[in-house]
């Protein structure tokens, strides 16, 4: 009769051998593989990366807190950048090195109508993904050929306002040509950046990161009136964006609406105005543990632009709002549609509208 001891010295041994062997990458792999694992590697790095850099800079006394001082109150309470359609770099935006990057994957672009370069425009991106890889691909660098396919449209990605607090990240996130995300940004950029400005935006937000599971599409999108409504002001044509692949690229904790965990990951984002996804891709050295994402294709399929519908006689605001809103619905699911079994052979369940 076995003691307590060996009882559980039995039950460990067993949990350990069912734990599966982790897959390691070969040494000997492509220079040019590499590369691109070093490319996606940086870029989910670069925040703690620029943090380490001001922190350090900041150990540095006498001689930098004066200029340091300064740019903190420059980013504080003159630099209104982020706003006003940040500072981009042109020679970043096509750097050789963003082919690395979207090579990694790989990434591509699905054209499926021409634009007019005298217009502006709001493309929708779903899904939201972990990270959105995808729309920092697609968007924020011409490593697909967004240039070549749309030639006179200069899109701005949007992210959180609150990533343009962070010193250093900030001016790196601008040089890539990102903004703000909020009310002022959007309508400046449409209404002041001239013919062919236009915007990216992620809709469904931090919601919908929390649905990002392999082979699933749900999209948060049924009471995301935001950006229709910033359509309706400005003119702006709505451009409905659907990335197959995006939700691929990580695995995460299962967790429904009623679990504790859900509930914890909630209240984080209406504290923080983003949530924590309890998620893991791959390694540098191995293929099932880690932050970089896994390698998965991601097809970005740019649709149809959608114009705002002219203002009938007796018709509110309220109603072209909610009738621009339907129409941009539709236009996602039929997109979805088109290319599922192209592009989503694995997929789980269809795409799903939910709240």
């Amino acid at each position: 009769m076995p003691t307590k001891d060996q009882q559980l010295q039995q039950k460990v041994k067993h949990t350990l051998e069912a734990i599966p062997s982790p897959r390691y990458a070969p040494l000997r792999v492509p220079l040019r593989r590499r590369l691109q694992t070093l490319a996606v590697l940086l870029w989910c790095s670069m925040m703690p990366i620029c943090m380490f850099i001001f922190f350090f800079l900041c150990s540095i006394p006498v001689l930098l807190w004066l200029p340091i001082i300064l740019y903190l109150t420059w980013i504080l309470v003159w630099d209104k950048a982020p706003e006003n359609g940040g500072r981009p770099i042109r020679w970043l935006r096509n750097a050789a090195w963003w082919k690395l990057f979207a090579g990694y994957f790989p990434a591509h672009i699905v054209k499926e109508a021409d634009l007019d370069p005298s217009k502006n425009y709001i493309f929708g991106y779903h899904p939201h993904g972990i990270i959105s890889m995808g729309s920092f691909c697609t968007f924020s660098t011409n490593a697909t050929g967004f240039d070549d396919l749309f030639p006179g449209i200069q899109p701005s990605l949007l992210t959180l306002t609150s990533n343009f607090n962070i010193p250093i990240y900030r001016d790196y996130l601008m040089a890539c040509g990102l903004c703000s995300v909020s009310k002022t940004s959007c309508q400046n950029i449409l209404t002041k950046g001239g013919p062919g400005r236009s915007i990216a935006i992620v809709v469904g937000g931090a919601s919908e990161s929390l649905n990002a599971k392999p082979g699933v599409m749900d999209l948060v999108l049924k009471r995301r009136f935001g950006f229709i409504k910033i359509a309706v002001q400005t003119g702006a044509s709505l451009v409905p964006t659907i990335s197959f692949g995006e939700n691929e690229l990580y695995e995460q904790v299962e967790s429904d609406g009623n679990s504790r965990l859900h509930r914890w990951q909630k209240k984080i984002q209406h504290a923080l105005g983003f949530t924590m996804p309890l998620f893991h891709g791959r390694g540098v050295f191995n293929y099932d543990f880690g932050l970089l994402p896994h390698r998965h294709p991601i097809y970005t399929i740019v649709g149809k632009p959608i114009s705002v519908p002219s203002v009938k006689e007796g018709q509110s605001k309220d109603e072209i709002i909610k009738e621009l809103h339907d129409s941009y619905m539709h236009a996602v699911q039929d997109l979805y549609d088109r290319y599922k079994d192209i592009y989503a052979k694995d997929r789980i369940k269809e795409l799903e509208f939910v709240e």
